[in-house]
């Protein structure tokens, strides 16, 4: 654990000033770990993997092998500007897996949140292996842990899907944020020139829309939902809510209600609306959003969106709720 602590005499970085010193340190420490080898690394579009990959990419350039797995339960837009920014504008080494027809395959029928979990993780680790053995002269592995991932899991990213991969790959590690705190992570990922949606990315799930399409996943369903999400975060961005409120989505549970709509009658699916603010993630409160703001997200909603006749906005407290439905 000695070589996991964060030096004393580390100063928090919290300009850009301090966040250029760092990159520049670690691109020399990084250049001189792997001597022009080869660096894989999974790109989520998560703020962590991202800020990774842009220091590597000024680093090693097109050493760096970045894939980019697609398995359907990302945003609406998220697949499109991991490849835009890093392979488009970037230049950087990119591998793109479309890999949805088989995530969503492996999930048809199975509708407990844990299993849901298993199967998105283990199956992500088999795309990544496959894709690993593709690649030639590969030796290194980068992850984006940070300094909370440390503590939290006594020195091993274990809820990091890519800590799975089989011991043949015989892969050394590339962590450089792995003395960072979230907040410097982003200074640096705003120094390394990401764009502020990646950057300030909210918080979210491993397994992504695949428990906020509660119960079993359905195509109809999982397409409510990053609809419906897309809709949500518009609003609060154009309401000046973004970065104000911690974490905000849409869930849709698996039954359908009556409806009304252009006088005949529905049977559709309602829009669970969440908005949290926390520090901690253990406690949370809910955002009090003004009610003229949620008939607006509702009305864009049950019009824009196919198959929904009802939003809900979800009042509950953690605890007793927990932020994430499942």
């Amino acid at each position: 654990m000695e070589n996991n602590k964060r030096p004393e005499s580390m100063a928090r970085i919290t300009d850009e000033a301090l966040a250029k010193k760092f990159i520049d340190e670690q691109i020399a420490l990084v250049k001189k770990q792997v001597g022009g080898k080869k660096v894989l690394l999974a790109l989520s579009g998560g703020v962590d993997s991202s800020v990774v990959a842009a220091l590597l990419v000024k680093a090693i350039g097109k050493d760096l092998v970045c894939v980019h797995v697609n398995h359907g339960l990302l945003r609406k837009g998220e697949p499109e500007q991991v490849v835009d920014v890093f392979r488009n504008q970037m230049n950087a080494n990119l591998v793109y897996v479309d890999a949805i027809e088989r995530f969503l395959t492996k999930l048809e029928g199975v509708a407990d949140p844990e299993k849901k979990r298993k199967i998105i993780g283990a199956e992500f680790i088999r795309v990544f292996e496959e894709e690993a053995r593709k690649q030639e002269g590969i030796e290194f592995l980068a992850q984006g842990t940070i300094y909370p991932d440390i503590i939290e899991s006594d020195g091993v990213k274990a809820h990091h899907n890519v800590g799975g991969l089989p011991d043949d790959l015989k892969f050394e590690l590339v962590e450089p944020l792995k003395f960072l705190y979230k907040d410097e992570v982003r200074v640096v990922g705003k120094a390394l020139g990401l764009p502020d949606g990646m950057v300030y990315r909210q918080p979210f799930p491993g397994p992504g829309l695949g428990v906020r399409c509660l119960g079993a996943i359905t195509r109809d369903r999982l397409e409510i939902v990053r609809e419906s999400d897309a809709i949500l975060r518009e609003e609060f961005a154009a309401n000046g809510l973004e970065g104000k409120v911690w974490q905000y989505f849409t869930a849709v549970p698996d039954f359908r209600s009556v409806g009304v709509k252009n006088g005949k009658r529905t049977f559709a699916y309602p829009v669970i609306l969440r908005a949290v603010n926390t520090k901690d993630a253990m406690t949370a409160t809910v955002e009090d959003v003004p009610f003229a703001l949620l008939q607006h997200i509702t009305a864009r909603i049950t019009t824009e969106v196919d198959g929904v006749n009802r939003v809900l906005y979800d009042l509950t407290p953690k605890p007793c709720g927990t932020i994430e439905w499942e």
